[in-house]
């Protein structure tokens, strides 16, 4: 049976899945196996509904058991989603034909047609979202389900566009599902590995530099905006983390960093590394096929075995990534950054994004910079 691609990765039916069930109003039916659809559904902490097609099913036919399970969970005010996966792909069964005469969405996206970015896209394309061109708000791009940082990220952007005094708009993909079809005309993107292209893109909201050009841009599009305690914010927050930097740098040396995960969180992070520590970027693995351009080595990362052999050769004294990097070597500084992050409680929404997601990244590496050394 063909393999997802990237085996440190969600494949493209957890993109999906994710996408649609971000959204209320959606019931999402993963069609396969028990094995595909407890996957996604530990991944991402959603309700997800599944077929569990047994072996008889894939020899007979699954038409019957998807029907069933459409008839389960189908109510008033819900729309429901069908994701298909590996088995009934590769068997040849014609799906569509079988969901004719029901009102349910399809979305085609087996886990081996590719890595979560294209499936979670597709998803939400399957939506077929729409520009308002009187949505007087903005919306948030780049959100999943995945990312253990979405709700703060979310929160995040909406305190600091209302700061300006802008409403948000649709949030891709965290949302009410009747909102994707009344989108506003600009976005701005927490995560541009996730783009949806829906709107005119304003800007990132990753990193002070970017965080301050979008706020120029929003005061230059939206009249009504008021962007100036936006600013104010993120000079009084940036000279904060500047002293606190420099307070580190006094007792001890930069740190050498490698960091994995999504393209657009790995290059923030080791931007905002060396901006304000001075760090030595001794590598960047990324997940995605998007590789930023930095100056330091930078490679698509796929196998626990590549990992655990670039962390032996580059020898880092901080680690930022997943549970795959922390488990090499556990006495290396650490910060969680890219899911899966194991082993942790996680209550709190904190973000990546906007001011608190700065200072949120650089407190967590001084943190644990400072416990490492002080061993």
């Amino acid at each position: 049976m063909p393999e997802c691609t990237n085996p440190l990765w969600p494949c493209a039916m957890t993109g999906a899945a994710a996408a649609l069930s971000g959204f209320d109003g959606i019931t999402v039916i993963i069609h396969g196996s028990s094995g595909c659809y407890y996957y996604p559904a530990t991944l991402l902490h959603a309700p997800l509904q599944g077929t569990f097609i047994m072996e008889e099913e894939v020899i007979f036919g699954s038409e019957e058991r998807l029907l069933q399970v459409i008839k389960e969970v189908s109510a008033p005010g819900t729309r429901v989603a069908v994701v298909t996966t590996c088995v009934p792909s590769i068997i040849g069964e014609d799906i569509r034909s079988m969901l004719a005469s029901s009102d349910v969405l399809l979305v085609d996206s087996p886990g081996f047609s590719g890595d979560f970015e294209p499936g979670y896209l597709k998803g939400l394309l399957s939506l077929e979202p729409r520009v308002d061109d009187q949505n007087p708000g903005i919306n948030i791009d780049g959100v999943s389900l995945l990312d253990p940082f979405f709700r703060g990220n979310v929160r995040e952007l909406t305190r600091l566009l209302n700061n300006a005094g802008v409403p948000v708009a649709t949030v891709f993909c965290a949302d009410a599902v009747e909102k994707v079809s009344h989108a506003a005309p600009f976005t701005v993107t927490t995560n541009s590995d996730l783009a949806s292209g829906v709107g005119r893109t304003l800007g990132g909201t990753l990193g002070l530099q970017d965080l301050r050009a979008t706020f120029a841009a929003i005061g230059d599009r939206i009249g009504e905006a008021d962007i100036g305690p936006v600013l104010r914010e993120i000079a009084v927050k940036e000279e904060h983390i500047i002293q606190v930097c420099d307070k580190y740098l006094r007792r001890f040396d930069p740190p050498r960093a490698m960091i994995f995960g999504w393209a657009s969180y790995a290059a923030f992070t080791a931007a905002a590394l060396m901006s304000y520590l001075d760090a030595d970027i001794a590598f960047i693995g990324t997940r995605t096929p998007i590789l930023p351009d930095l100056p330091c080595p930078v490679e698509r990362v796929d196998s626990f075995s590549r990992v655990r052999d670039l962390i032996i050769e580059y020898r880092p004294d901080l680690v930022i990534g997943s549970s795959f990097e922390r488990s090499v070597n556990p006495d290396l500084a650490f910060v969680g950054l890219t899911p899966p992050l194991r082993g942790r409680v996680r209550l709190a929404s904190m973000p990546v994004a906007g001011v608190e997601g700065m200072l949120h990244l650089i407190e967590g590496v001084l943190n644990a910079c400072m416990d490492r050394n002080r061993k």
